[in-house]
């Protein structure tokens, strides 16, 4: 059953499109102000928002504005509601990121008809696509429809990379985002001393470079491919135009970022705290939890001493001697490039 949080001052409208969405089977929470409303919106996560515009306290602007600030309620599919014709109040809204209007009065049918659009659409968006260029393109075409622009261009190519290939460079001008349809790829930087530290991993059927296209920025790592790999190079106006009409999608990249950050900031705590024994087990497990397909058991890959050792902010040397110490306790087995872990749960619980 859908939840739908309806936020609204007057108690007699209140009740009434309550009891309208109760009986088409809706499961409804209902608010009396905009405070109370947006506290009822980050405990509940409803699948729907309806919101009128003129209330007390806080009115229908600034729940919007607040949730869309909020990661786990930006995403969510907001109508409002409003006695206000005017091209104006409806401009403002949809600016803001509101995904539809209803003018009081309306009736049953309109109600009805705006949620149920309203959550189809959102379920589309949600649906698992194929993680290659048919599921991207499925995404971005559906992701298109909500925000009803025109179809995108298609001037989004793909581009074939050799093993140690870069892709992008640091501190190169950004003007386009990257989709990973096949291979792997690392992202890098380089210190003063020329000693590199790989920031992250990016497996297929994910987006990367988003974040310097986003802050208007040049890159500030530089990405590589680990092997042979296919990528779909979006140009910047393809992305920003999707991205600035579609809340959904906004809100999509907006927890891509957020992610991003904590992973980040998790792994530079640990590189400050972990002995090297630990921060080379990590960075095993890495590798397992981003390129492992689920059907390989034990998981295998190859990657050279050189790259290990920049995941794991050590040298090369160091990580070689520690590979050679996992081996000899049965943790993993090495031949040559390619290591093969053995025992995940004793790599997990390694201790500090």
């Amino acid at each position: 059953m859908k939840k739908i949080l309806l936020i609204e001052d007057n108690p007699e409208m209140r009740e009434n499109t309550a009891e309208i969405l109760e009986l088409a089977n809706y499961a409804v929470s209902t608010a009396e102000n905009g405070k109370e409303g947006v506290r009822i919106a980050i405990a509940e996560k409803p699948d729907l928002i309806i919101c009128d515009i003129m209330m007390p306290e806080l009115d229908g602007y600034g729940v919007l504005h607040m949730l869309s600030k909020n990661i786990d309620t930006a995403s969510i599919p907001f109508i409002f509601l409003t006695a206000k014709a005017e091209k104006a109040d409806h401009r403002k809204g949809m600016t803001m990121g509101a995904d539809d209007y209803l003018t009081k009065p309306f009736d049953d049918m309109e109600l009805l008809g705006a949620v149920e659009v309203r959550l189809k659409k959102t379920e589309q968006l949600k649906a698992h696509y194929s993680k290659t260029i048919d599921g991207l393109n499925e995404f971005l075409s559906e992701a298109q429809q909500l925000s009803d622009l025109v179809k995108l261009s298609d001037r989004r190519k793909v581009k074939t990379y050799k093993k140690k290939d870069i892709i992008y460079q640091e501190e190169a001008f950004s003007a386009a985002i990257f989709f990973l349809s096949k291979g792997k790829v690392k992202t890098s930087k380089i210190n003063d001393d020329g000693k590199e530290f790989i920031t992250s991993l990016i497996h297929e059927g994910e987006f990367f470079g988003y974040g310097a296209l986003l802050e208007e920025l040049p890159y500030s790592d530089t990405a590589v491919a680990l092997e042979e790999t296919e990528i779909c190079i979006i140009p910047k106006e393809d992305f920003f135009s999707l991205l600035y009409n579609s809340r959904d999608v906004s809100a999509t990249f907006i927890r891509m970022l957020s992610n991003d950050v904590k992973d980040k900031e998790d792994r530079l705590l640990r590189l400050a705290y972990n002995s090297v024994r630990k921060r080379v087990a990590e960075a095993l497990l890495l590798l397992k939890e981003r390129y492992a397909d689920g059907k390989e058991d034990p998981f295998s890959m190859a990657i050279s001493r050189e790259d290990l050792a920049n995941l794991a902010g050590t040298a090369p040397e160091t990580v070689i001697r520690t590979l050679s110490d996992f081996k000899d306790e049965k943790l993993v087995d090495v031949k040559g490039s390619m290591v093969t872990i053995l025992e995940v749960e004793k790599l997990q619980k390694m201790k500090n």
